[in-house]
Parts: C-alpha cells; structure tokens; sequence
C-alpha cells in the first residue's frame, strides 16, 4: 500500500526555523510533482510549493525567500525547510506527490499524507 508519511512538525517560536519531511513508500513506479499545502483554521487549504522531478520549484507569494523545498528522489522524500517563521504560517503542512505505480499505469495520480501540525507562536 502506498503511504506519505510526513515528520518534523510541531510548535517554535516566531523568527525560527523548522523542517518539514515526507517520504513515499510502497510499490511506486515513478514519482512526478511533489509539493506541500497548507491549512489554517478556519481557511482553506493552499499551495505553499512544489518541486518536480527535475528540480524546478515554485513558492506561494507569502513564503518566497523564506522556505525552500527540495527532494531526494533516491529516497522518494519531499523536504520543506521553513525558515523565519511567522505566526501566520501557523497550520496543518500536508504532503502530496503524483505518483505512477506501475509502467501500465495511465499517468499520475496525486496522494495526499495525513498532515503535520505547525505552530508558530508570537
């Protein structure tokens, strides 16, 4: 079965820095976008970035300059580091990634991990 697992949240103080992780496990043929949105109370979830296969990035407007994502395509895993954390970027970080299962898979489906709490207090 084919599982997200993501790691590194939890609660820092306003101006730190935090890093994010999500390895892929289970039968995956290949991996294509990987990326990671958020949700705070109250508002919907969004984009915050994604990195594709080759290494190309894009950032939310709001979090440019101060988190990078990167992967590790030998180890099907997704970083997000997070730097001068602000309160506003206090919420749920989820984890997706387009997977292919097999080589007669039809594309890319996306999957989703089960989230990870960040808090940033002021």
């Amino acid at each position: 079965q084919v599982q997200l697992a993501e790691s590194g949240g939890g609660l820092v103080q306003a101006g730190g820095s935090q890093r994010l992780s999500c390895a892929a496990s289970g039968s995956i043929f290949s991996i294509g976008t990987m990326g990671w949105y958020r949700a705070a109370p109250g508002k919907q979830r969004e984009l915050v970035a994604t990195i594709r296969s080759g290494g190309s990035t894009t950032y939310k407007d709001s979090v440019e300059g101060r988190f990078t994502i990167s992967r590790d395509n030998a180890k099907n895993t997704v970083y997000l580091q997070m730097n001068s954390l602000k309160p506003e970027d206090t919420a749920v970080y989820y984890c997706t990634a387009n997977l292919r299962l097999t080589d007669r898979s039809n594309g890319y489906a996306t999957y989703w991990g089960q989230g990870t709490q960040v808090t940033v207090s002021s």
